[in-house]
């Protein structure tokens, strides 16, 4: 059993012709229950900023418009993610095997990623055999 994870949260747009990530946020979660929680509260965040409520006081009036049907609903997904209980299953299995997830979601201008990854397997990778080099 893994017991520590690595979380990230990337957002990726294309600048001056340039693929360019922009962090939205890392986590170390001691636990895999915990690590679910973060990427679980990290889409959501996701989902409320791209997707907020249209009465929410700080906006001003008509300053949020819908987009065209054809434009990938990114928050409805995140949201759809984080209500799916067999996903979500799924995600911890992986995580509990040792083996990296990434959860990624775009629409028309960037994508948005999820990653976690058990500390223990990035510490077996870098002492693997192949990779260990004699001194002397």
């Amino acid at each position: 059993m893994h017991d520590e994870f690595l979380c990230h949260v990337t957002a990726y747009g294309v600048c001056g012709g340039r693929r360019i990530g922009v962090p939205l946020g890392t986590y170390r979660a001691p636990t895999l229950a915990l690590a679910l929680w973060w990427l679980r509260d990290r889409a959501s965040w996701i989902a409320e900023r791209l997707d907020p409520r249209p009465d929410a006081e700080h906006f001003p009036p008509r300053a949020l418009v819908p987009v065209a049907d054809t434009v990938p609903d990114v928050p409805a997904v995140l949201r759809t993610w984080c209500a799916d209980a067999d996903r979500q299953e799924l995600v911890a299995d992986e995580l509990a095997a040792g083996h990296l997830v990434r959860i990624a979601v775009s629409d028309d201008t960037t994508e948005y990623e999820l990653l976690a990854e058990s500390v223990d397997a990035l510490r077996m990778q870098r002492t693997s055999p192949a990779l260990f080099m004699p001194v002397g």
